[in-house]
């Protein structure tokens, strides 16, 4: 996980939004640990002015999968990459595809 530029790590949720809020485009997105389940990611988006929050775990067998909206069928990805890559493309499930990365290098209170 380490060598994703998105991902802040131990950032909370309040710094998150802060970060997104600030790159003020709709679109903009982050990677963090999730503060209330252990071993589980966040991946936060910023669309009209709203934080949506969508938690990413790795399954006992080693992929990876996002919570997107009801009804939306779970996708499985081999690799954290391959996840955001796909949900870089229009109408996957989430509330807006993903377009401005808000990478760690930008954050002055990322760790890792």
């Amino acid at each position: 996980m380490e060598n994703i530029s998105v991902y802040h790590g131990k950032l909370s949720r309040e710094d998150g939004e802060k970060l997104l809020c600030e790159a003020g485009k709709d679109g903009s997105y982050l990677l963090r640990d999730s503060e209330t389940k252990p071993g589980m990611y966040c991946l936060c988006v910023l669309h009209k002015d709203v934080i949506y929050t969508y938690r990413v775990s790795k399954t006992t067998t080693g992929s990876w999968c996002a919570e997107a909206a009801p009804g939306v069928p779970k996708r499985m990805f081999r690799k954290i990459k391959n996840m955001i890559s796909a949900y870089t493309k229009p109408d996957q499930g989430i509330v807006t595809h993903l377009q401005y990365p808000v990478e760690r290098n930008m954050s002055k209170n990322a760790k890792g």
